[in-house]
């Protein structure tokens, strides 16, 4: 009876370990293929990160608030990540329209093209908080 019993947890816990490690593996893939070079020789975190770079001179203190208080309900562990890639979105955004400085239009369009549709449920209830129109922002959800 317990060669029996024993032989199911081994068999079980080796399962887990196997789905375990396949998780941990696919998220750490993920990172990978990101940092891969496309055909233009950078990849997307290198975009990201030239973005952010050729625009850190045309934030006002008003839209770096305005982006902290949208990355807030991000665990602190990934926020960095969250803002990061919101951040390059943006200026990707300021850039492609030539702009003189990121607006608060450019953060709320930027926030909503860098995240995922779950998370837009947040930036509408935040957008009511600070009176601001999400009509104008319907196309984009």
């Amino acid at each position: 009876m317990l060669n029996g019993l024993f032989m199911w947890f081994i068999l079980f816990w080796i399962l887990a370990m196997a789905g375990l490690l396949a998780i941990g593996g696919f998220f750490m893939f993920r990172k990978f293929l990101k940092r891969l070079p496309k055909e233009d020789g950078k990849s997307e975190l290198d975009w990201q990160d030239h973005f952010i770079e050729k625009t850190r001179h045309l934030w006002n203190q008003r839209e770096k608030e305005l982006l902290e208080s949208l990355v807030e309900p991000v665990p602190e562990l990934f926020r960095d990540i969250a803002r990061s890639k919101i951040a390059g979105k943006i200026g990707e955004l300021a850039l492609e329209e030539n702009a003189a400085a990121i607006s608060e239009d450019h953060v709320i369009r930027g926030y909503i093209l860098a995240t995922p549709k779950r998370d837009h449920k947040f930036l509408k209830k935040r957008l009511k908080e600070k009176n601001i129109d999400e009509m104008a922002y319907k196309a984009l959800f």
